[in-house]
């Protein structure tokens, strides 16, 4: 059995795959990415990477509502990946709000560099104390 923070990890490949693939005019199936990663089907999982791709454009928004001198789009792949699961984690879900940001915060020291790990954490930190956006309890 995975822990949430690993499945997390596999929703960010799939997602970085997702976000290579989009730009190549190779045909892919997210499920398949998913299967790809996974031995056993995850709802977590698969809630997690169709809800990102689901919500990408309003994610791609906020995010860049609070990147200074950035937009989504010009991070790594892998950043977009991170910084877009814990938005979608953050507003879309029931998971603690304090967990969205740790984990995301944890993910992002796995893959990025500190500057990154301090931008991902710093527009984390705002959407969360936007109650526009936060409507969780």
């Amino acid at each position: 059995m995975r822990t949430r923070s690993e499945l997390r990890d596999i929703c960010v490949k799939v997602l970085y795959q997702v976000y290579i693939l989009n730009n190549t005019n190779v045909k892919y199936d997210v499920e398949t990415l998913i299967k790809e990663q996974l031995e056993v089907e995850n709802e977590f999982v698969n809630s997690s990477v169709f809800g990102v791709i689901k919500h990408q454009d309003e994610i791609s928004k906020i995010a860049n509502t609070y990147l200074k001198d950035w937009t989504i789009d010009r991070l790594s792949k892998v950043d977009k990946a991170i910084l877009s699961l814990g938005i979608y984690e953050l507003l879309y879900t029931d998971t603690p709000d304090v967990v969205c940001i740790n984990e995301t915060i944890e993910l992002a020291k796995n893959y990025s560099d500190l500057e990154v790990v301090g931008m991902i954490n710093a527009v984390m930190d705002a959407v969360y104390h936007n109650e526009d956006l936060n409507g969780k309890e």
